[in-house]
């Protein structure tokens, strides 16, 4: 009940101290000022809040834009990625190709080599044709001449093989020569053509 009385007693005091105020002179300018002061405290909070949206746009566009350049070298980075991708496979293929090209060119050079080889045999062998052809074919052709003249028997050297076809010049007449080696003898075969050979002279 003390402290209720004290308290009121207070309060009251409070009051006369708040009319004696409201009363004075200093009053009004006190409430001006703190009026004013008011007004100052919003304009500024109006400001910090339009200064705060506006730099939280700021931040907001920083961050898009941030984002954005992010995306565009990630996808860059994918790009040049690809690209390396492609010229590893592409120098894969083309040391590939160079392996088959160097191992072609061995093969070729062999080849060369054993071409030149044949050359160089063959030019041996035309050689020895050549000699034989200025030594033997002559004699050839001067033996197959004289056993003409003798014998008179003209050979098809055109005949199927096994078969000995020709004609004898006689005299008188010209004899067909048809014989198949393959059913007679050498022996029989010789007799038979000296049979054309003339034993007059």
């Amino acid at each position: 009940m003390v402290s209720l009385d004290k308290g009121l007693q207070r309060l009251e005091e409070t009051e006369k101290d708040l009319f004696s105020l409201i009363n004075s002179s200093n009053a009004e300018n006190a409430v001006r000022a703190v009026r004013e002061k008011r007004q100052l405290l919003f304009e500024l909070h109006a400001n910090v809040e339009k200064s705060t949206t506006q730099l939280l746009s700021d931040l907001v566009q920083a961050q898009e834009r941030v984002g954005q350049k992010l995306l565009d070298m990630e996808s860059q980075k994918n790009e040049v990625t690809r690209e390396l991708d492609s010229m590893e496979h592409e120098l894969q293929r083309y040391r590939a190709r160079s392996h088959t090209m160097d191992a072609e060119m061995q093969f070729l050079q062999q080849e060369l080599e054993n071409l030149r080889s044949s050359e160089k045999d063959m030019q041996a062998l035309q050689q020895e044709v050549d000699e034989d052809t200025t030594e033997v074919i002559p004699s050839a052709i001067y033996l197959a001449q004289l056993y003409h003249k003798v014998t008179k028997i003209k050979w098809e050297h055109s005949s199927e093989p096994g078969i000995l076809q020709g004609v004898h010049y006689g005299d008188d007449l010209a004899t067909p020569i048809n014989v198949d080696t393959s059913m007679q003898s050498k022996c029989a075969i010789s007799e038979y053509l000296w049979n054309f050979v003339s034993t007059e002279w």
